[in-house]
């Protein structure tokens, strides 16, 4: 068996994780995951769903707050690996660390070079992508730049957002490993170097990159708004006040960008630069997420036709 540290921190590591523990060729001696976190209004503190995961099959958990300098790096390199498998792991590798086992992987969701970094699917919605991916890399010092040993791909639907994607790229990216792991271990698969001048990156979505520009075409407004659903959430303004949005519509409808142009029990259209999107499903400042019906029959009753969205 093929002795194998993993890393990895989200529903996507732990969907490759299991695929990993499932199939007889690999021993996984350990698991590295992010520190556990509060979460939530309440701050409750969660563990990742890779540590969950771990605990189920009595795997060995280590969770440094920075692996490089900590002392789970010693203990690590001392256990006898043949190879890191790495999925949105959350950290950089030191070279002492990757040089000390036979090979070490990643399963980067995006179809290399492109989207290079930390929130590649959310960029591929937001930029209007038709199709998303997942790529097998060699690890190396630079982000995301290995030599690829396999890639594969599936189409973004209009009805797709960033938590459905990952859901299906997870899948992808753990067949395609499992699929291929075998071959490579064994020198029958030969990487190929990525195309450098071709990389375009993917850096952790900033807050001011969450909220709507409204004179952005419709097109690009429903990109964003499902580019960042279920997280970090696309939000604008009403009344001064945060109001996130989960869920738009392309319709049709011209007017002054962030003007209510429509509005009816069951409906709320609000133009931007190019075209006009209905409001599906929405979150005013201290209310829960909700329909936007429910949001017309509540707190959302005395909006009128005219009124304007954004600072």
């Amino acid at each position: 068996m093929t002795k194998l540290l993993f890393m990895g921190t989200p529903d996507f590591s732990a969907t490759v994780l299991k695929g990993l523990l499932a199939d007889g060729r690999y021993d996984i001696l350990a698991v590295v995951t992010q520190p556990d976190r509060a979460v939530g209004r309440k701050k409750e503190i969660k563990m990742t769903p890779v540590k969950e995961v771990a605990l189920a099959h009595n795997l060995k958990i280590y969770q440094p707050e920075k692996l490089s300098g900590s002392e789970e790096m010693a203990e690590l390199m001392a256990l006898g690996a043949d190879g890191i498998v790495t999925a949105a792991f959350g950290q950089f590798l030191l070279t002492k660390l990757l040089d000390s086992v036979g090979f070490a992987v990643n399963v980067h969701a995006s179809l290399l070079p492109k989207y290079r970094g930390g929130a590649p699917i959310h960029y591929a919605i937001i930029n209007g992508e038709k199709e998303a991916g997942v790529t097998i890399m060699e690890m190396v010092k630079e982000m995301d730049a290995g030599d690829m040993v396999s890639k594969a791909s599936t189409p973004i639907l209009d009805e797709d957002n960033v938590g459905t994607m990952f859901e299906k790229l997870a899948v992808v990216g753990r067949n395609l490993l499992l699929e291929t792991l075998p071959g490579y271990i064994a020198g029958e698969i030969k990487p190929e170097p990525q195309d450098h001048s071709q990389a375009t990156f993917s850096p952790n979505i900033t807050p001011k990159q969450e909220q709507i520009d409204w004179t952005k075409s419709a097109r690009d407004v429903f990109n964003q708004v499902r580019g960042m659903c279920p997280w970090p959430v696309a939000h604008t303004y009403l009344a001064g006040q945060r109001f996130k949005v989960y869920d738009t519509e392309v319709v049709e409808g011209e007017g002054a960008p962030g003007q209510i142009l429509e509005k009816n029990k069951k409906t709320l259209v609000v133009a931007t630069g190019n075209g006009a999107i209905s409001l599906r499903v929405v979150q005013p400042a201290g209310k829960p997420k909700m329909e936007i019906i429910d949001f017309l029959n509540g707190v959302g009753r005395t909006l009128e036709v005219g009124d304007q969205f954004g600072e």
